[in-house]
């Protein structure tokens, strides 16, 4: 337990191109070993391979509700109580919502082998836009769980 003061969340900072926190912390999100300019091109390169094929919708509005799709309401943690461990469901709040669901659509995106990773990145954007793919899927399974294991919801605290 920490004895000094709360820490103090570092404000994010916003990208470049389209001004936005979410698309900056998308950005860091799949920086590797600080090479941000990368990391950059990857999803400014994405964003273009989505205004390709949604011709109808701005590529920001697909992230947005791609990460809506996408982020978790509920998820389980582990709760030892006893000599037994259960599986406790509790809710998610919104900074976590928002990390996780990029966690999740980015390490989903850098599994499908064989494309270049803005292609990958695009193709995950859509998916979860359209509420299908591994990242929605693993939010659904997720969700499962927490359902689950309602019976131990007695124990969070």
């Amino acid at each position: 337990m920490r004895r000094r003061s709360a820490l103090r969340k570092q404000p994010a900072t916003p990208d470049v191109k389209y001004n936005s926190e979410l698309v900056g912390r998308l950005i860091n999100t799949i920086m590797k070993r600080g090479k941000k300019s990368v990391s950059q091109g990857i999803v400014y390169g994405a964003f273009d391979v989505l205004k390709k094929k949604k011709k109808d919708l701005e590529p920001l509005e697909v992230f947005l509700q791609a990460l809506e799709n996408v982020k978790p309401k509920l998820e389980v943690k582990s709760r030892r109580v006893g000599g037994a461990t259960y599986q406790v469901p509790v809710e998610v709040s919104n900074e976590r919502q928002v990390a996780v669901a990029l966690r999740w659509i980015t390490g989903y995106a850098q599994t499908r082998k064989g494309v270049p990773m803005c292609e990958a990145l695009a193709s995950e954007l859509i998916d979860a836009f359209d509420n299908t793919g591994s990242s929605v899927k693993k939010k659904e399974d997720t969700h499962k769980m927490a359902q689950a294991n309602k019976a131990f919801a007695h124990y969070r605290w």
